[in-house]
């Protein structure tokens, strides 16, 4: 056997920034620090950080509140939420970074996270980590919204970015500007729960949706020439409706190549029994190794292989669980593999993005792995590895 050095280099996308200062905000302004959220905002420059006291018994701060500089927000109390009782509102500048960690914004639907208009000359990034949202409002032009360990009561909608690991209520990759100053990445949706759905609606990016438990994936747009993937992810949905829970309908006509793979799905029929729908001619849909529980039926153009339909599995839409022929489903070939290295079980556990790479059984509060790229096999040269976390 011939052996060959292998030479690894790890980038970690989290990189230590030195920061200017740390403005502390407490109840009543306590121990010389700042009362209110808006008036350490207003004292810090680019680059600080700003650590808030959660108050006594879960009492708010109560401010809206508009970010216009290069800021971090942290709890001061580990594993406690501060909770902000009004509308966050983000301007942009190019080259703005704007993290979020730990933040509730309470049970009013009225009081989201806003980004105020497109951004000019660069890009606006905005990172949300371990927060209790209402809505995130986020899609505008030259803006990265990446979200991680969040609970989003309402929608979460935005035009790039990484979401992983989250609950929200829909997920809406969405603009209909284009991007003058574009990203490098792609649209990367992977581990989230939806209850409603996860939709494409935005023509600047290929998008990449893996290892997800919602109620449907829905295409309404595409970047043209793009190649976009949909995969190993879990659809349930309990509820009859009337388009089929993969649906292509594309409002622009930009071609584009869309990889519906590995996914497992049962649904109720309503006005369609159609599994996969591609009601547009530029979308060239490829669909192979899903299975589902209703009888396979697909409508409108598309190339198919290995589909099974008439499976039998188990769905479980509160732990989020699947079971039953399902395993071993999935595509055989070894870039396709489950962590254990058996071949892929369809769904949203199966593979190298597996919903336990985000969901671990008990994480006891540590710090969280939100996104890992590795590739699956190397015989010689150079292993480039892509991580990204945050501390609770």
């Amino acid at each position: 056997m011939t052996k060959k050095l292998v030479t690894i280099a790890l980038t970690g996308l989290c990189s230590t920034m030195a920061f200017a200062a740390d403005l502390y905000v407490r109840n009543n302004g306590a121990g010389g620090a700042y009362s209110t959220v808006s008036a350490a905002i207003t004292a810090a420059s680019d680059g600080d950080r700003i650590i808030i006291q959660p108050k006594t018994n879960g009492t708010a701060y109560v401010e809206n509140i508009t970010i216009n500089k290069s800021l971090t927000f942290l709890s001061e109390t580990i594993y406690n939420k501060y909770f902000i009782q009004g509308t966050i509102t983000i301007n942009p500048a190019a080259g703005r970074v704007v993290n979020i960690s730990s933040l509730s914004s309470g049970d009013y639907s009225i009081y989201n996270i806003t980004a105020n208009g497109p951004t000019t000359g660069g890009r606006t990034t905005i990172n949300l980590y371990n927060c209790y949202l209402n809505n995130v409002f986020t899609n505008k032009t030259n803006t990265t919204t990446n979200i991680s360990g969040s609970i989003v009561r309402g929608s979460l909608v935005f035009s790039h970015g990484r979401i992983t690991a989250n609950k929200a209520q829909s997920i809406v990759a969405n603009t209909i500007e284009t991007d003058t100053t574009p990203a490098t990445t792609d649209i990367e949706v992977y581990g989230n729960k939806s209850d409603i759905s996860i939709e494409n609606s935005q023509p600047n990016y290929n998008f990449k949706f893996y290892n997800n438990f919602c109620s449907g994936f829905y295409v309404f747009s595409l970047k043209p020439g793009s190649s976009n993937e949909i995969v190993n992810n879990t659809v349930y949905k309990p509820n009859a409706g009337d388009v089929a829970p993969f649906f292509i309908n594309l409002n622009i006509a930009n071609s584009g190549n869309i990889n519906i793979m590995n996914n497992a799905a049962s649904f109720v029929v309503g006005q369609t029994n159609v599994c996969i729908q591609n009601n547009s001619s530029t979308a060239n849909v490829t669909a192979t190794y899903n299975v589902f529980t209703n009888a396979f039926v697909t409508q409108g153009t598309m190339t198919q292989s290995n589909n099974t339909g008439s499976v039998n599995m188990n769905f479980n839409n509160t732990d989020y669980t699947i079971s039953g022929m399902n395993a071993n489903a999935g595509n055989p070939d070894v870039n396709y593999t489950d962590l254990d290295l058996t071949r892929n079980d369809a769904g949203h556990y199966g593979g190298s993005n597996s919903w336990s790479n985000y969901w671990p059984a008990d994480s006891g509060g540590k710090p969280q792995v939100n996104y890992l790229l590795t590739p699956r096999t190397i015989s010689s040269g150079t292993l480039n590895i892509t991580g990204s976390g945050f501390s609770k």
